[in-house]
């Protein structure tokens, strides 16, 4: 195992725990998440937004934990840790140590109590999308009303889509009729609870990937 040295941490050090990094680690305050906008870069964030992803003692995605909260539950063994971070960082207080965890999971089952509607956000319909435009296929970088607001058109999943700033423009406040214009897939509701997740996460680290499921309407 490589030499570590200590670097302490805003939060964590605010619960008497401070991170270890491997020696040679030249940024062991910031980790790397998979950019939320959809562009295949990699962004590096401060410990103090990191998240944590928490299961279910089912493997069943609950929501998105700040890091001091998951290590809180992990060393009070409330929680297990899945995934480390995969630098092998940890945290240690005066009588433990502890993985920087990336997944981890409760000891004990929670009954979530049963939400039908997946909130409508940015970022869970630019997930739901895959950031591809529903007019052209390129790159989104905004959301359109399919029947604009103006016109009477609601604000709901359905007729909500992404969409590249180039067609937004074009489109405006007319509808597909008169620009003779079709959406490449007929937009949805997205069910399931890891929706409801990433309806609210815009930065997402590809640990937890596969407890997530393949996103689609």
């Amino acid at each position: 195992m490589p030499d570590r040295q200590p670097t302490p941490i805003g939060a964590l050090v605010n619960a008497g725990l401070a991170p270890l990094a491997p020696s040679g680690q030249k940024q062991p305050g910031v980790h790397t998440v998979v950019d939320g906008e959809g562009t295949g870069q990699a962004l590096v964030l401060p410990w103090g937004r990191r998240k944590v992803l928490l299961l279910n003692a089912t493997f069943e995605p609950l929501t998105a934990l700040p890091l001091r909260r998951a290590v809180v539950l992990v060393v009070c063994g409330k929680a297990e840790v899945v995934h480390g971070d995969p630098d092998g960082s940890v945290v240690h207080s005066s009588t433990a140590q502890v993985v920087v965890p990336s997944v981890i999971r409760l000891s004990n089952y929670v009954r979530v109590p049963y939400r039908g509607r997946v909130p409508l956000t940015r970022a869970g319909l630019m997930h739901r999308d895959r950031y591809r435009c529903a007019y052209c296929g390129g790159r989104a970088e905004t959301i359109d009303h399919v029947v604009p607001r103006s016109r009477g058109g609601p604000h709901t999943w359905t007729n909500c889509v992404a969409c590249c700033a180039k067609c937004n423009h074009r489109k405006a406040d007319k509808l597909l009729s008169e620009l003779g214009w079709r959406l490449r897939v007929v937009p949805n509701a997205p069910r399931g609870p890891h929706w409801r997740l990433l309806a609210g996460v815009t930065e997402a680290d590809p640990l937890w990937l596969p407890y997530l499921g393949e996103p689609a309407a």
